[in-house]
């Protein structure tokens, strides 16, 4: 479905400039942006994917991975098709790489049909996931804004490659985020996701910080590629001094995926490696993902280092919270319960 997009410059000879994330593209009369999903129709610029949805299913929180927002919770997650990355290991890239008219078995919904079926599933919040949601830019403030009407909260899984304009335009209708730091390199965003630079991605982080909503951040290790040591004690001390000890981070295993399958999957070694360096610096809530931990997986209290939360995978065992403080100890524990 077509929906002509706030975000964008009307230019000589019938161009516009979109202006939602930095790639700000330059789009001739009938051509698409890098994402695939603007569209210049006779000099105006067009989303083509609003209400277009490739995939809805319910799942657990944890795994978009989300483990200090509603834990054992049930979210609502949709997508639609087309990212602003091209990322080389991309795990969803058949919806991610694919044009939004182009795609089959799309399937056409209002934001009233996802929230009635968020609720329908009893599901307390919405994410917008398993692509990139920020080139669905208006299917995700106009949803997001009737989901809070209904008391649901909304939660955006994304690579953060947004501009400021975009943000603040979904921001207030946004509780929680799982933002992709994929590497503090512009050599690696350059190489692994043909893009420029990881700036517009910190900033990105620090304004959802900032704007006092929950944030936590995933860093996939690529062997070969990030995982050097001085790669996740800049990652953590980045995340440490411009946000604070109280962001989660997420360190994930790589698997053999896309045009990137002749990488070995990420030894264990490296990811404990990389949550004790982030640790090390001062992060108080470090987990690991895609792959077994006996403690990469729970929510220790920072104060007395005492268990509060054990996961298995993306399963609860239990929850030990008393008015969101540590029962043990009585300090305050960053998890919105």
């Amino acid at each position: 479905m077509l929906k002509e997009t706030k975000f964008y410059e009307k230019l000589e000879n019938k161009k516009v400039k979109c202006g939602i994330c930095p790639h700000f593209c330059t789009i001739p009369e009938d051509k698409k942006g890098f994402c695939r999903t603007r569209i210049n129709k006779d000099g105006k610029c067009y989303s083509n994917i609003y209400g277009l949805v490739s995939s809805m299913a319910v799942d657990p929180i944890e795994k978009k991975p989300l483990f200090n927002f509603h834990p054992g919770s049930r979210i609502f997650s949709i997508s639609s098709v087309g990212c602003n990355f091209r990322c080389l290991n991309c795990q969803n890239y058949h919806i991610s790489q694919s044009d939004g008219d182009k795609y089959p078995n799309l399937r056409e919904v209002s934001p009233k049909d996802i929230v009635k079926a968020a609720k329908r599933n009893n599901c307390s919040s919405i994410a917008y996931t398993y692509n990139e949601p920020i080139i669905w830019l208006e299917f995700v403030h106009d949803t997001g804004k009737l989901a809070h009407e209904k008391e649901i909260e909304n939660v955006l899984v994304t690579n953060g490659y947004v501009s400021a304009e975009g943000l603040h335009y979904i921001l207030p209708y946004i509780d929680a985020a799982n933002v992709d730091i994929k590497s503090m390199s512009d050599d690696f965003y350059r190489e692994i996701c043909k893009v420029k630079s990881v700036d517009p991605v910190l900033r990105t982080v620090k304004t959802l910080y900032e704007n006092s909503k929950h944030v936590e951040c995933t860093n996939l290790i690529i062997p070969g590629k990030n995982d050097k040591k001085e790669d996740f004690k800049k990652l953590a001390e980045w995340i440490l001094n411009e946000c604070g000890p109280d962001v989660p981070l997420h360190f994930s295993r790589f698997r053999p995926m896309y045009q990137l399958d002749d990488i070995p999957p990420t030894p264990k070694k490296t990811i404990d490696k990389a949550r004790d360096i982030a640790m090390d610096v001062g992060l108080y809530y470090v987990y690991v993902g895609n792959i077994y931990s006996d403690q990469g997986e729970i929510t220790f209290c920072p104060e007395c280092k005492k268990p509060v939360i054990r996961r298995r995978g993306y399963s609860i065992s239990e929850i030990k919270l008393e008015n969101g403080k540590c029962p043990h100890c009585g300090n305050e524990i960053n998890v919105v319960e």
